[in-house]
């Protein structure tokens, strides 16, 4: 049985790393786009601007075997994030424990892929996301557990910047750094963008890197859309918090719609409805903004 492991599983260069990555986006962002067209709508711009984030985790970062999504000694990925879910059925392909002809049936009668994550249908979904708030939470727990049982595999929790509207999110942030939860690593995607309207206008949330330090966490701000700084944090989080006990956050700034010009600059995007002769547009501008990446 084939296992990947976190970031020392080949001996490559950082710049290796770093195009390994990129490619894996780049395919993720293409498998999105098939999706989306299966309905004809949906959280596309979500998957294209969390592409980056989710390859660096999944080819990167993630211990798992393919080919037994429940393995006892895998790290776990929650995505709290439930809508989500086609960026995150596009990274369990490309991981390979799911098949990519499977993405085809995405939110069909019947099919493994729901629009909204269900860890009771999809292998390798550890949760079933959607009551947004939730994921760290239960990432907390899953933590504690993983060390009351002796186990030092991570906890990733990927989940949104309208979550840090969620008390519960901040109860948990405050639990993780008391119970030392080094293991532990939360994503946020920063992308400006909620259901109901730009984020700062629903609930401001900033400073928000000083409120994660307030709370006991080792938090890094960086361009959730390059590739490069990702890695760098990451690393710096193996290097560091790791070491101390410290449970870590990585703040995403990302753009809604990455790499397709016709939907970053779309102004509803939050869930979107995407006309017939446009999926190949979008398709020929993902493919010359990522100059043929396969």
């Amino acid at each position: 049985m084939t296992t990947y492991t976190a970031s020392g599983r080949s001996p490559l260069r950082v710049d290796q790393r770093i195009e390994e990555i990129s490619d894996a986006a780049y395919r993720i962002r293409h498998h999105a786009l098939n999706m989306g067209e299966v309905q004809g709508q949906g959280y596309v711009g979500q998957a294209l601007g969390a592409a980056d984030m989710l390859a660096t985790v999944y080819c990167d970062q993630l211990t798992y075997q393919p080919g037994n999504p429940g393995w006892e000694e895998r790290d776990r990925f929650l995505l709290s994030t439930g809508h989500y879910a086609i960026g995150h059925y596009a990274a369990l392909a490309e991981a390979g424990i799911i098949p990519i002809e499977e993405l085809e049936t995405y939110g069909s009668d019947d099919s493994r892929l729901p629009m909204s994550g269900m860890s009771t249908y999809t292998p390798g979904m550890e949760i079933s996301g959607g009551s947004l708030g939730h994921g760290l939470t239960i990432a907390v727990g899953m933590a504690l557990s993983l060390r009351h049982q002796g186990r030092a595999q991570r906890v990733f929790n990927f989940l949104s910047d309208g979550e840090l509207d969620e008390g519960s999110t901040w109860e948990a942030a405050m639990g993780a750094a008391h119970h030392q939860l080094g293991h532990l690593t939360a994503l946020v995607d920063i992308n400006a963008l909620q259901a109901d309207g730009p984020t700062a206008g629903v609930l401001r949330t900033e400073p928000v890197t000083e409120k994660w330090e307030a709370f006991g966490w080792y938090a890094q701000r960086v361009d959730g859309n390059d590739v490069g700084a990702l890695v760098e944090a990451f690393d710096s989080i193996s290097e560091q918090a790791q070491a101390v006990g410290r449970p870590s956050v990585v703040l995403c700034d990302t753009k809604v719609g990455r790499g397709v010009p016709l939907l970053e600059n779309r102004e509803k995007a939050h869930f979107m409805r995407i006309e017939d002769n446009e999926w190949q547009i979008c398709r020929d501008q993902l493919s010359a903004g990522s100059q043929g990446r396969k």
